[in-house]
């Protein structure tokens, strides 16, 4: 088990980055720690706003057409140590009515001396269909693929397209409960070149109780089995606004694939965001 626990506090940051002179330079180590302040910061907010499921009360309201946002980060070193490191990503909507397509795409690439590091793409395309507010029908596809993949125990390609009917069972302001099931084709690449094709079934399940207007608890369960494994992802979490000032979200994931030796993995976090 992982425990993590990490608390911000926006003041801290406000402060140091005051200092303008010194933020100009790492060797103060100034401006590194505001960068990580920073990072740990945004990662907790983004953890809390995630748990808002925007597609939890029914279909959102997308603006129509098209919409989307793209990024592109690049750092290089040379001299004693030389490296390189490309990021970029993008985001595409087109919503028409009760039909919404989302396709998104990462792509990182690093080097070191001149020898590759890392060669991940990672996409995902999402379609919805709502025909009322209850009953929709989804499309699923994702792939993921590791240039540096070359060993039978690596996954060079991991893919999966699926589709079938969602359902919302509890749709109020206080709890809403949606779920849904389809089947599917898995395609899985090992780094030798060896490939395996299945049929898969795929289910899912988003859970969201609100205590009180401050804290709500969310559960968000998806199943994936085919011929070769079974795999569970589950993740709990409580969201706590305290005051203004004081957020916290408590979670607990666990990762299951009975096609591992230890097949469990469990990841408990404890993220603190404080203001003053």
């Amino acid at each position: 088990m992982n425990m993590k626990l990490t608390a911000t506090v926006s003041a801290l940051v406000l402060a140091l980055t005051a200092g303008a002179g010194l933020a100009q330079t790492t060797l103060t180590g100034v401006r590194d720690l505001n960068d990580q302040l920073d990072d740990q910061e945004r990662d907790i907010n983004k953890d809390i706003a995630r748990a808002n499921d925007s597609y939890r009360f029914g279909n959102p309201s997308f603006r129509d057409g098209l919409s989307g946002s793209a990024s592109l980060g690049y750092s290089g070193k040379t001299g004693n140590n030389e490296s390189q490191e490309l990021n970029a990503g993008v985001r595409l909507r087109y919503a028409s009515g009760p039909l919404v397509q989302t396709l998104g795409a990462a792509i990182n690439y690093a080097d070191t001396a001149g020898v590759n590091t890392k060669e991940d793409v990672f996409a995902v395309y999402d379609a919805n269909y709502y025909f009322n507010d209850k009953v929709y029908g989804f499309v699923l596809g994702r792939v993921s693929t590791d240039g540096l993949a070359t060993t039978a125990a690596d996954n060079a390609i991991d893919g999966f397209l699926g589709f079938g009917p969602g359902y919302r069972l509890i749709n109020t302001e206080k709890t809403t409960w949606r779920i849904q099931a389809g089947l599917g084709v898995s395609y899985l690449e090992d780094g030798t070149g060896a490939s395996d094709t299945e049929m898969g079934y795929i289910a899912s399940s988003r859970l969201f109780y609100a205590f009180n207007e401050n804290v709500f608890a969310t559960m968000d369960t998806d199943i994936l089995k085919t011929d070769s494994a079974l795999r569970i992802n589950n993740d709990l979490g409580v969201n706590m606004k305290m005051t203004d000032a004081f957020s916290t979200r408590v979670s607990y994931l666990t990762e299951y694939n009975d096609s591992r030796a230890i097949r469990s993995d469990n990841k408990l976090g404890v993220s603190l965001v404080y203001g003053f």
